[in-house]
């Protein structure tokens, strides 16, 4: 817009004409915002807020009389607060490049100030103290200006060909060498060990090594000697269990050969003894049987004999009886058992008979007037009694 003006953020605005500014300022300081300006009547002019650098290369004379080439680098700026601004304004509004060399000189005034009242170890040991100490004694007269500063580097620090800083860092350069040859010595020292450590290390595990394959080397050469050896033994072993096999085949055999014996001379001889023995026995026998029946062959005939004349002794003894006085008192069965007693004593004088001509003596002998079941006793005038009741024989 015409007439509309806005300062850069880095800028202040300083428009001059019409009322004045702060603090009865020739100008009024607009920042950070626009203004507008009428053309003719107001005029605009800018000062820069930004980072200004200003350079000190100056000779300097120590407490202890020692000429020292001190630079430094002060960085500044035009401070944000309208007192600051005007201040500066009016001052480097026309001319800004004189702030870097009004600030120069201002603190190569103060340097010489302060190193004077310091000695060299000090300004040489302690640059941070006398950078401090510039700052603080020129605070007031750089507010004044409308400039503050932030930061004050020494950059170097020479004595020229005195060598006074040479011979005071003689000791520490000494010291330093010193310090330094027992690093070299150390290091060599921890070199050397550390060599004679891998030495040993190399040593050992060349030890470890050779342990190793020799302990390979008998592994293999035992491993070999009973490859070597499993062949014999494998064909011993066989030949031992071919052994043990024809043994137990011998034995077999041997067994069965046996059985073949027993079955082929032992029992045949055994079943021939017992058949010679049953002949034997049998001809015994039939020799005895004939002997016997040659002995009894007369017997046989004798019996044959009483067996022919048992009807008639039946028969007679029957007729014993026909002139008696029996009383039969069972009817029928009375009957049959008088006649079952006659043929049992009939019966018991062939026995008798037997007995004497065999020559064998018994304690008993037959009652011609008894018999087995049925056993009828004949009294002369008494009572006869049988198994099925009382006979009376008169």
């Amino acid at each position: 817009m015409f007439g509309y003006r806005v300062p850069a953020p880095d800028e202040a605005m300083l428009i001059s004409g019409g009322r004045r500014g702060l603090g009865g300022a020739p100008f009024r300081v607009v920042t950070g915002h626009g203004k507008f300006v009428l053309p003719v009547f107001r005029k605009v002019r800018f000062l820069t807020l930004s980072m200004c650098e200003s350079e000190v290369t100056e000779t300097c004379v120590t407490k202890q009389g020692i000429s020292l080439h001190v630079r430094a680098v002060i960085a500044f700026k035009v401070g944000n607060d309208p007192e600051s601004i005007v201040n500066a304004g009016q001052r480097f509004l026309s001319d800004q490049e004189q702030m870097s060399v009004l600030t120069g000189r201002i603190f190569a005034g103060h340097l010489r100030a302060i190193i004077g009242s310091m000695t060299v170890e000090e300004i040489v040991t302690e640059r941070q103290k006398l950078a401090a100490e510039v700052l603080d004694t020129s605070k007031t007269e750089m507010a004044k200006i409308g400039l503050i500063v932030d930061s004050l580097q020494i950059q170097s620090i020479d004595d020229g060909d005195t060598g006074y800083i040479d011979a005071m860092s003689a000791p520490h350069k000494a010291a330093i060498q010193r310090q330094a040859q027992i690093a070299q010595a150390q290091a060599t020292q921890a070199a050397v060990e550390a060599e004679q450590a891998a030495a040993r290390k190399q040593a050992e595990y060349a030890r470890q090594t050779a342990i190793v394959k020799a302990e390979y080397s008998a592994e293999v050469d035992r491993a070999q000697a009973e490859a070597a050896q499993a062949g014999p033994l494998a064909q011993a072993h066989a030949q031992q269990e071919v052994l043990a096999a024809q043994t137990e085949l011998a034995e077999r055999q041997a067994e069965l050969r046996q059985q073949q014996l027993v079955a082929e001379v032992v029992k045949p001889a055994e079943a021939e003894a017992e058949r010679v023995r049953i002949l034997a026995a049998a001809e015994a026998q039939r020799m005895k049987i004939q002997a016997e029946a040659a002995a009894s062959y007369d017997r046989v005939a004798l019996d044959r004999m009483l067996i022919d004349q048992l009807p008639q002794i039946v028969k007679e003894a029957a007729g014993g009886l026909s002139g008696a006085n029996v009383n039969v008192l069972n009817g029928a069965d009375g009957l049959g058992e008088i006649a079952a007693g006659l043929v049992s004593q009939g019966l018991t004088i062939l026995d008798s008979v037997r007995q004497n001509m065999s020559g064998q003596d018994k304690d008993t002998k037959a009652d011609s007037s008894t018999g087995p079941k049925g056993l009828l006793q004949l009294r002369s005038g008494k009572e006869r009694t049988s198994d099925n009741g009382p006979v009376n024989v008169d």
